[in-house]
């Protein structure tokens, strides 16, 4: 299913996940000193760029999915981000492996499940909706 353009920026920013889970699932194998690096570039990508990915989720896809009664799927979606805030603050070989698979699997979740349930009960002007409330900052009218 092409993705409508409301979600195609997160799935743009899913590819960079990916990327980074590859980059800890890799170091979590291998000497301290490779770890280390691994964390300091988890921490910044978590800060610059997961954060803010999460945040804009939370606060304008994660509602209208709620109101449209998918509960469940949103409240996972809830705890995988929290999951992830937890994962990054403990620096081990153990947690960036759990990290790694973690981010994955919650990528896989949105790609696959999360995004195409929007598409299908969302609607084209809910989603143009919201495409103008992410990239612009406009309030959508309820």
């Amino acid at each position: 299913m092409q993705r409508h353009p409301a979600l195609r920026s997160f799935s743009n920013e899913h590819h960079r996940g990916l990327e980074l889970a590859r980059r800890a699932r890799k170091a979590a194998t291998q000497e301290t000193s490779a770890q280390a690096a691994a964390w300091e570039a988890v921490r910044k990508i978590f800060r610059t760029e997961l954060e803010p990915h999460f945040q804009r989720e939370e606060q304008g896809l994660l509602p209208v999915l709620r109101v449209a009664g998918e509960i469940e799927k949103v409240d996972r979606t809830l705890r995988e981000h929290r999951s992830m805030h937890f994962l990054v603050l403990e620096e081990s070989a153990d947690n960036l492996a759990l990290f790694a698979e973690s981010l994955t699997n919650m990528i896989r979740f949105e790609e696959t499940e999360l995004f195409d349930t929007a598409q299908s009960v969302l609607g084209c002007k809910v989603l143009d909706d919201l495409e103008q409330v992410l990239n612009n900052g406009v309030q959508v009218a309820e």
